[in-house]
């Protein structure tokens, strides 16, 4: 697997805001493309952000979705169907769940309490595994809050004690700590399992940033182009420092940081505004480094 040290943007340079992704296309072949903050918020779905993939897909990209989700990629591509995200808008999607699922099938047999909603339950499909409660577990494997619109991660800090007592491995399938859905801003598998690393307990995170779930879409990149793609010509298109812009310069490629997503509040756009280079700087001096280019929203 080539590595590539830097992205083009160099780390002092505060980043270009563009109108969209017409300029920045041209220098890449393949798009690891972020869902929820950029292609719909929960709510909507994002007919520009579609227009900008397919017109990326024309131009000879590769386009791979690459998401937190803990579902597997036709479940995800179901709910994109929901969002009027077209299927030609994607060569494939690439999910934390599926890095969850690869892992899991590595241990036969394990007795796991599911920490999450019903309808992330699909994700064991077709895994030998054995669900229990938690007294009977020898792991734990998190995909969200049991009831996200009314608990939040304080609620666990007793369940997350007794799991530290008895030394069980997290397995967090989703390490978003906040998504937004509509105005809201909703919490995740990653806050839970942040607090259980807090109190000394292994954490296996299976998405982004880490780096499982990059090596996953570049094997996945290589095979829908016959070669592995060279990472100075690959972008991530993203809405979260933390997940986002963090995994990608981790994994040495660069980054489109739409503004408009998870970070809108912070930065004054929850009405339709443009991105303000000042309230930009503000929150780039806390995040892990600097994109290629920032846009509002993404589109064409």
């Amino acid at each position: 697997m080539q590595e590539h040290a830097a992205p083009h943007a160099a780390p002092s340079a505060a980043p270009p805001i563009v109108p969209g992704f017409a300029e920045l296309a041209p220098r890449y072949d393949v798009v690891l493309c972020d869902i929820w903050g950029v292609l719909h918020n929960g709510v909507l779905g994002s007919a520009p952000a579609s227009d900008a993939l397919r017109r990326a897909r024309a131009a000879g990209a590769t386009v791979i979705l690459v998401s937190n989700a803990p579902r597997p990629a036709d479940v995800v591509a179901q709910i994109l169907d929901g969002f009027d995200v077209p299927r030609d808008a994607y060569d494939a999607i690439v999910t934390s769940g599926m890095v969850t699922m690869a892992l899991l099938a590595e241990r036969p047999g394990a007795r796991m309490w599911h920490l999450g909603p019903e309808r992330d339950l699909g994700i064991y499909d077709g895994l030998d595994l054995v669900q229990t409660g938690l007294d009977g577990a020898d792991l734990i494997v998190c995909t969200g809050l049991f009831d996200d619109t009314t608990e939040t991660p304080a609620d666990y800090a007793d369940t997350l004690k007794s799991a530290k007592a008895r030394n069980l491995p997290f397995i967090c399938a989703n390490p978003d700590i906040v998504v937004e859905r509509g105005g809201d801003l909703i919490w995740c598998a990653g806050a839970i399992a942040e607090a259980y690393a807090e109190l000394g307990g292994e954490v296996v995170f299976c998405g982004k940033p880490h780096r499982p779930i990059y090596e996953t879409a570049f094997a996945t990149a290589t095979r829908l182009r016959g070669a592995a793609p060279d990472k100075a010509r690959m972008i991530a298109i993203g809405d979260a420092l933390r997940t986002d812009l963090a995994g990608a310069l981790g994994f040495g490629i660069d980054c489109l940081f739409v503004a408009a997503g998870i970070h809108a509040g912070e930065l004054g756009l929850e009405h339709g505004a443009q991105v303000d280079p000042a309230a930009l700087a503000r929150l780039m001096a806390d995040g892990p480094g600097q994109p290629a280019a920032v846009t509002t929203r993404l589109s064409w």
